[in-house]
């Protein structure tokens, strides 16, 4: 089982960074929480840190557990680990997606989604925190 960490990065508004993944990808063209594959010996935190560097440019930091979700895409069965994160700082370059945005929780509904992300998407649009 892969797994696979994802970021839920909100702003001083309370909207929620999502991205958009690149074609040619898998799962292209469905918004996704930032995040990635999570290295040997590396823990989801350290993960989203430099995932979201090397993916955006931005620093985060992560600091609280969200949740836990396997999903089976078929070809691959995902273990995504879902972290609170604090935005940093830093200018955003997508390199992974192709479009990325600030969306209120109530908004996140709207979008079509990786699968993996849609229990962490119901929750944080219900007002989880």
């Amino acid at each position: 089982m892969l797994e696979v960490a994802a970021a839920i990065i909100e702003d001083k508004q309370g909207r929620i960074l999502i991205a958009r993944r690149k074609q040619g990808k898998a799962q292209e063209g469905l918004w996704e929480l930032p995040g990635g594959k999570i290295e040997p010996g590396e823990s989801a935190q350290a993960c989203l840190r430099r995932e979201l560097r090397e993916e955006m440019n931005i620093e985060i930091a992560p600091y609280e557990l969200f949740g836990v979700n396997e999903h089976d895409y078929g070809t691959v069965r995902i273990r995504l680990i879902a972290c609170k994160a604090t935005y940093v700082g830093g200018e955003i370059r997508l390199t992974d997606h192709d479009d990325c945005k600030w969306v209120e929780r109530k908004a996140l509904p709207d979008y079509p989604w990786a699968p993996a992300d849609l229990p962490f998407v119901k929750r944080l649009a219900a007002g989880a925190d």
